[in-house]
């Protein structure tokens, strides 16, 4: 009679690893993590396209001066942006550290959204192609898919003004149309995310414009077949938080820093 060999004795889940996002020991060692993840984005946004001549800005609050924020500088592709190019803007659009001028049109959104949502650590606002399409038809998500559930009742539409926002008053009816959501389509303009993490609010932007593409392509494809209200909900439950998108987003950190390490310089 054969002896059988002995089955793999399975490891304890208590052993296995499982990123989570990290604590900070002070507000230095933060603000560079903050940074770090602003720059990779930053360059994953431009691997995806998502940037359209000077436009398109990923924003992250400073950790200790919380009225200030991390942006991109004006005019530099985002493939090229290291940490060191980072800025640091106060909320009147001023740059207090870096040598380069910030897109004021621009920022006026990310300072309102910023002011209005103590919560929001993160604002990432692009030009995205399908996005863009999306928002010429002013219309919101539908729950067509499981991912696209994660903005099920947690998106707007803003159909005011389609030209460059320069004044606070439209910033601050852009906020005001975010609302609580994590996500908002401006009509003939394209889309913006918010998160309590860079990683969340870039997550949620590039699932946005995903879903953005599937329902457009749906659509032109066919009738689509919609997820009824409870099923979405539930759906939304399970994938639409900030921490689960920060968890998804970790394969395109990992993907983005091993390939261009020079981004964290």
């Amino acid at each position: 009679m054969t002896n059988q060999p002995q089955a793999p004795t399975p490891i304890p889940t208590d052993q296995l690893r499982f990123t989570m996002p990290p604590q900070h020991a002070s507000p230095e060692d933060e603000r560079r993590h903050r940074k770090e993840r602003l720059a990779a984005a930053l360059r994953l946004f431009g691997r995806f396209g998502y940037e359209e001549g000077v436009a398109g800005h990923i924003t992250v609050r400073d950790p200790e001066f919380t009225d200030c924020y991390w942006v991109n500088p004006f005019g530099m592709p985002f493939g090229h942006i290291t940490v060191s190019d980072l800025l640091l803007v106060n909320r009147a659009g001023q740059v207090v550290e870096g040598r380069c001028h910030v897109n004021q049109a621009a920022f006026v959104v990310h300072s309102s959204v910023h002011q209005a949502r103590p919560d929001v650590v993160a604002v990432a606002h692009s030009r995205s192609v399908h996005g863009r399409a999306l928002a010429a038809l002013g219309e919101p998500l539908e729950p067509i898919t499981q991912e696209v559930c994660a903005f099920f009742e947690d998106h707007g539409v803003y159909a005011g003004s389609t030209g460059v926002v320069v004044d606070e008053e439209e910033g601050r009816a852009i906020a005001a149309a975010l609302g609580g959501h994590k996500g908002l389509i401006l009509r003939n303009r394209g889309l913006l995310t918010v998160g309590d993490s860079v990683d969340a609010a870039a997550w949620w932007f590039i699932t946005m414009e995903r879903a953005a593409q599937v329902q457009l392509t749906a659509k032109a494809s066919g009738k689509p077949v919609p997820i009824d209200r409870a099923d979405a909900l539930r759906t939304r439950e399970q994938l639409g938080n900030d921490l689960v998108a920060w968890i998804n987003y970790q394969p395109l950190y990992l993907q983005i820093t091993r390939a261009e390490p020079d981004l964290l310089s």
